[in-house]
C-alpha cells in the first residue's frame, strides 16, 4: 500500500500560482499512473491530471492550459504546477497512484483561491 506525502497547498489570490508536490513510497512508482484529483465542497471528486509511466497525460477540461503535471521517477514524485488560479479551483487536492486494480490515495491538501 502506498504512502503519500502531499505538500504545497494553501491560500492564494485569484490569478496566482501554486505548485503541489506528492512523494509516494511503498510502491514501484515507475509502474504506476500518478496524478491529482480534486473535490470541492458538495461536489464529486474530479480529475485534475494524471501522467502515465510512458508520460501520456490526461487532464480535466477545467484545468487545460493552466495546470501542468510532471513526474520524477528517481524521486518517486509527481508535481502539479497550477497557474492562473481561480476561485472555482478551490478544493481539496488528492494525490493518487494507479496500477491495474491497485488504486491508492493520499490524504489531500487544501487549495483555497480567494481575495
Amino acid at each position: 500500500q502506498g504512502q503519500f506525502e502531499e505538500s504545497g497547498g494553501g491560500l492564494v489570490q485569484p490569478g496566482g500560482s501554486l505548485t503541489l508536490r506528492c512523494v509516494v513510497s511503498g510502491i514501484s512508482f515507475n509502474w504506476y499512473t500518478v496524478g491529482w484529483y480534486r473535490q470541492a465542497p458538495g461536489k464529486e471528486r474530479e480529475l485534475v491530471a494524471t501522467i502515465q509511466p510512458g508520460l501520456f497525460i490526461e487532464s480535466g477540461d477545467a484545468v487545460k492550459g493552466r495546470f501542468t503535471i510532471s513526474r520524477d521517477n528517481l524521486k518517486s514524485t509527481v508535481n502539479l504546477q497550477m497557474n492562473d488560479l481561480q476561485p472555482e479551483d478551490t478544493a481539496v487536492y488528492f494525490c493518487t497512484a494507479r496500477f491495474s486494480d491497485n488504486v491508492y490515495w493520499g490524504q489531500g491538501t487544501q487549495v483555497t483561491v480567494s481575495s
